[in-house]
């Protein structure tokens, strides 16, 4: 099935017309730069939440002002904010909301965050949400965290390592970046990725290999 735009998606699309840049369609034009906080449970034996901050790049954030400032004040109020929020939550539950989460190479579930909340600074967007695990996420095995767009529009990084945390890790678990080379990925990866495209040109979800994932390893 063919994957819908997302607000990010349809966002970008706008901005490159506006600046008659081409089509928005070959690689990301969305661009921003994140940190992930992962929070254990009192017991410090699972994993509890994860607490998830985007800053978009000053292009994309000036496109969002443009959109939503219904009153064009150059500024989003109260309200504009809440529907650039509203917009992004039902336009990113398909997705699973950008989060890639697994346990020993297997997907893991996350619930929808009771909400998302955005805001400017310094004229970029900010966005902030929470989310859970469907099912408790016991620290045993491999356990990765990561964000990643499947369609491909948008580039969510964490420049740097500390931008992916996890606090009171017990002592039989240890933590690392994980930072993927692209050429290495693709090479690693070559079948799968034809087979993919070629089944369904319109996207995938093979772009995690790309992510940028915290790694736990936690022994019995």
């Amino acid at each position: 099935m063919p994957l819908k735009r997302t607000f990010f998606a349809a966002a970008a699309a706008f901005a490159a017309l506006m600046a008659s840049a081409g089509p928005a369609w070959v690689h990301p034009h969305v661009f921003a730069e994140a940190r992930l906080d992962v929070v254990l449970t009192p017991d410090h034996q699972h994993v509890k939440s994860l607490r998830h901050l985007w800053r978009f790049d000053e292009l994309f954030s000036s496109t969002v002002l443009m959109q939503f400032d219904k009153n064009s004040d150059l500024k989003l109020d109260d309200a504009e904010l809440k529907d650039v929020a509203d917009t992004i939550f039902s336009s990113l539950a398909e997705y699973d909301y950008f989060q890639l989460v697994t346990v020993d190479g297997k997907d893991v579930r996350m619930k929808a965050p009771s909400q998302i909340m955005t805001n400017f600074d310094n004229d970029q967007l900010i966005v902030l949400f929470e989310s859970e695990p469907a099912t408790p996420i016991k620290l045993s095995g491999t356990i990765d965290f990561g964000v990643y767009d499947p369609t491909f529009y948008t580039a969510i990084d964490f420049t740097e390592d500390a931008n992916m945390t996890v606090d009171g890790l017990p002592s039989n678990c240890t933590q690392h970046v994980v930072r993927p080379d692209p050429d290495t990925a693709i090479a690693q990866n070559q079948k799968t990725l034809t087979d993919a495209f070629f089944n369904d040109p319109t996207g995938n979800d093979l772009s995690k290999i790309f992510a940028t994932k915290l790694e736990l390893q936690c022994k019995p």
